[in-house]
């Protein structure tokens, strides 16, 4: 193992066979030489997005999530521009630079009055990067977006073997309109982010190894990776959770293969896991997304079951006691 992940540190790439066996293994120096390869890079600075969820709508029907269109248990919300920029002011009083807006693909909100959002937000914090997480859209409208502000969007490909992504969407869905979504935002100048689920039904190893070889070929600014949780109300209701070691060995070696990489602990990390968050923190990543969602609304953007949410009111003293500290800062890309 330790030839692997030096070859992988060194020549940023393996044979399948080979991230096969690096995904699979237990050796801890794994995840040590993946911390080593961010705190080279970053040091003890971990870089905060606050999550605003705006919309729990969504058209699509996608069998893993708990917004899909058909499930009937779910109560819906949506916020008005006014308590989207409330987050904002909160978020910026508590030291955040960066806001997530983050929705399901709902049709309510058009691309004028999206625009009109970003354009606010920008406008009163020009110290802070918006990203967006709004699902596939055209091109037009990433356009209008980009040139209303937004600086980053994140599209998770879930994965990239076609077969198994119309295990994950219905019909309609096509994992090649997903890309050309992901590779339209590389067009258009956005920091891209892409990602996948680890655990989700019906993924093997080699299908992780394709999400990786699309990522080195992708090569985004951002990778969104965690474990699949299920959702009572949904076809996969009845799966098992994603492994938590299969889930950091895969977020160590996404740090080694791209060692500036903008990579966060996510919320489903520290959902399955009440130390979660400082586990992925220890493996390679090096963001967190404290939730800005207004409280009354906060526990209904539900896209899995038992979600739970790190309040930045608490986060500084989490990363203290494992020698880490928050930023004040937008986070960028850092190219190397």
């Amino acid at each position: 193992m330790r030839e692997l992940i030096d070859r992988l540190e060194h020549e940023k790439i393996l044979s399948r066979e080979e991230f096969r066996a690096l995904l699979a293994c237990d050796d801890d120096t794994l995840h040590r030489r993946a911390r080593a390869a961010r705190e080279q890079i970053f040091g003890n600075r971990i870089y905060l997005r606050g999550l605003i969820e705006f919309t729990n709508h969504c058209k699509n029907d996608c069998y893993y999530c708990g917004l899909r269109r058909g499930n009937r248990n779910a109560q819906r919300y949506r916020l008005a521009k006014e308590q989207i920029l409330w987050c904002c002011v909160e978020g910026h009083r508590l030291g955040l630079r960066t806001f997530v807006l983050q929705g399901g693909e709902d049709p309510y909100y058009t691309d004028d009055m999206l625009a009109d959002i970003v354009r606010c937000v920008k406008a009163e914090y020009a110290d802070c990067a918006v990203t967006l997480s709004l699902g596939e859209r055209s091109y037009d409208s990433l356009k209008l977006l980009r040139q209303a502000g937004a600086d980053r969007y994140l599209l998770r490909q879930e994965t990239s073997n076609p077969t198994h992504y119309a295990m994950l969407h219905p019909p309609g869905m096509s994992l090649s309109a997903r890309r050309k979504c992901l590779w339209d935002l590389k067009k258009l100048g956005y920091q891209a982010g892409c990602g996948f689920m680890v655990g989700s039904p019906g993924q093997t190893l080699d299908h992780i190894v394709d999400d990786l070889l699309f990522i080195r070929e992708f090569d985004p600014e951002m990778v969104g990776v965690g474990p699949f949780i299920p959702h009572s109300s949904t076809p996969f209701a009845g799966e098992k959770q994603g492994d938590l070691r299969l889930v950091l060995n895969t977020i160590a070696i996404l740090r080694l293969m791209k060692p500036s990489l903008l990579l966060p602990a996510t919320t489903a990390l520290g959902t399955i896991n009440e130390t979660g968050y400082e586990l992925g923190i220890l493996v390679g990543a090096n963001v967190v997304m404290p939730n800005m969602t207004p409280a009354n609304v906060r526990e209904n953007y539900l896209l899995y079951d038992n979600k739970n949410r790190m309040d930045a009111r608490v986060i500084n003293q989490r990363l203290r006691a494992i020698g880490c500290e928050a930023v004040i800062s937008r986070g960028d890309y850092i190219e190397l």
